[in-house]
């Protein structure tokens, strides 16, 4: 979830459009929405979520990165990018509605999924209220499972966040660039203010899921570190290995000198760790033969 509008600021302003392995793009109705999507690369499916205030262009390198291993479904939900809004708020249950709808349309049973900031909260949903369709979850920055994760500095700017606040800025060029209702921004900003709002009160669900999970999160980040280990453990991780037994299916990994917006940047270090969990590969330890 990008929990705050200097994420998603910073990232627009300092991440070019890049190519990505030739992708095509096209239009599925999706719950009454013209949902925009492009697809590259071959392999085994890969959905990727862009976070709040974001597209496909914003996130960088990473699309085209994992393409070159897996076939990528890259979308733009509701009210982002080419999609168009909808008279529906933005909540993380619809967003995740939208996305197994669109599995449906476009023929995916399942895939794993590659979702940053609001897109790992929204992977996260989907694989809470339809765990089939979620192979493997790589769920990238901020993640939390309840608002008390939330940095106090977050908390401590939320009030700022109002319509005022985001006109003019990169984000309502971004918009306006894009958008098949380019005057819709005023609307749409209310509509995330209200996301930011939103509630999350996930602990139970999140105990009780059984789809392989790996958080990724700086040490900086808009979540706290120990909410972030709390989610871990609530996920089956944070045993002690080197004991005859496998290790859990859900990883961590937590990037240094690294804050919110830093994290989608570092695309080779989120290959590394995104091939090796849906690999299901381990660094060998001294036990193995």
């Amino acid at each position: 979830m990008c929990r705050t509008a200097i994420a998603a600021a910073a990232i627009l302003a300092a991440v070019p459009a890049l190519a990505q392995s030739e992708p095509v793009g096209a239009y599925v109705d999706v719950n009454g929405m013209d949902m925009y999507y492009e697809v590259s690369g071959e392999g085994d499916p890969l959905i990727v979520l862009h976070g709040a205030h974001m597209n496909i262009p914003s996130m960088g390198e990473i699309i085209p990165a994992l393409a070159a291993t897996h076939t990528v479904y890259a979308v733009e939900l509701q009210g982002h990018g080419r999609t168009n809004d909808i008279d529906r708020p933005i909540t993380y249950g619809n967003m995740a509605g939208d996305v197994a709808a669109f599995m449906d349309a476009v023929g995916l049973e399942d895939a794993d999924i590659f979702g940053y900031s609001m897109g790992g909260a929204v992977g996260l949903r989907l694989a809470i209220d339809n765990p089939v369709k979620v192979d493997q979850l790589v769920a990238v920055s901020g993640i939390a499972f309840s608002v008390e994760g939330l940095q106090p500095a977050y908390h401590e700017f939320l009030p700022q966040m109002t319509v005022d606040f985001f006109v003019g800025t990169p984000m309502e060029d971004a918009y306006r660039a894009l958008s098949p209702n380019p005057d819709g921004y005023p609307a749409f900003i209310e509509k995330m203010i209200a996301l930011e709002h939103e509630p999350l009160d996930w602990e139970e669900d999140v105990a009780g899921l059984e789809v392989p999970v790996l958080l990724i999160a700086g040490d900086s980040d808009v979540v706290t570190l120990e909410h972030t280990v709390e989610l871990f453990r609530l996920l089956g991780g944070g045993v002690m290995g080197d004991m005859g037994v496998p290790l859990p299916e859900s990883r961590l990994a937590v990037l240094p000198a690294t804050s919110h917006t830093a994290v989608i940047g570092q695309t080779d270090v989120l290959l590394t760790f995104t091939e090796q969990f849906l690999n299901d590969e381990t660094p060998r330890s001294f036990f193995e033969e």
